[in-house]
């Protein structure tokens, strides 16, 4: 055998021990199925009660705590800023109710030119039933339930004022108020991660009692809870 063989053949032999070498140092790591339920462990009823909390988004875009007392019961409560894009016909519609001369204190034309929320607040709290759904997909529940929702807005509109035939006035007027009614909800939530994170979905449904009696709206949005 040649030199030139030998340097061959210890060349290749210093390739694949480096090469092994560089594979046992980044040797992949498999989680069972069975771990990952203990990493998420939303779905093992000897550990409940259980706590959640993340970002929704959608309308409202908000902070979500969910406390889950039990596999068939949970209640949730979110905090954030409406989604006040989706509103602006709706409170433009509503100025339509603010120029009657006992409201502005006098009888002249007024024509709306725009307006700006300035804050719109919602905070809702909601009890919820819980069922598996894990035939359709392993680590899947559905959920439906009702609760109770406040809304704080604040709300700026300029408005045309015509003073006489040949003069008009541009106008600024401040509008607030705190309203409330009842939601209801039906979402699906899955939990079946190898890290504690549940990702849900969810419609609502919303009425008014308070500042527009029957006005109603769906909301709703997709989030994710750090789950503890």
């Amino acid at each position: 055998m040649t030199e030139v063989d030998l340097f061959g053949q210890s060349r290749n032999k210093r390739r694949a021990t480096a090469t092994s070498s560089h594979r046992g140092r980044f040797k992949q790591i498999n989680i069972s199925r069975a771990k990952a339920r203990v990493v998420c462990p939303v779905f093992e009823d000897s550990q409940y009660p259980y706590q959640g909390i993340g970002i929704k988004v959608g309308d409202p875009f908000a902070v979500t705590y969910k406390f889950y007392a039990h596999d068939n019961f949970a209640i949730a409560i979110d905090a954030g800023k409406a989604a006040s894009g989706l509103y602006s016909g709706y409170h433009r519609d509503n100025f339509q109710d603010l120029i009657q001369p006992d409201t502005l204190g006098f009888d002249q034309g007024v024509g709306y030119l725009g307006h700006v929320v300035k804050k719109e607040w919602i905070l809702e709290g909601k009890a919820l039933y819980q069922r598996d759904a894990s035939k359709v997909l392993k680590g899947l529940q559905w959920y439906a339930g009702a609760g109770w929702q406040w809304r704080n807005t604040k709300i700026q509109y300029e408005y045309l004022l015509e003073i006489s035939f040949d003069e008009n006035e541009i106008n600024l007027l401040d509008e607030s108020y705190l309203t409330m009614g009842p939601v209801l909800v039906l979402g699906i939530e899955y939990s079946y991660f190898t890290i504690p994170v549940a990702a849900f979905m969810e419609i609502e449904w919303y009425t008014d009692v308070v500042q527009d009696p029957g006005w109603q709206r769906f909301q709703g949005g997709v989030g994710l809870r750090l789950v503890f």
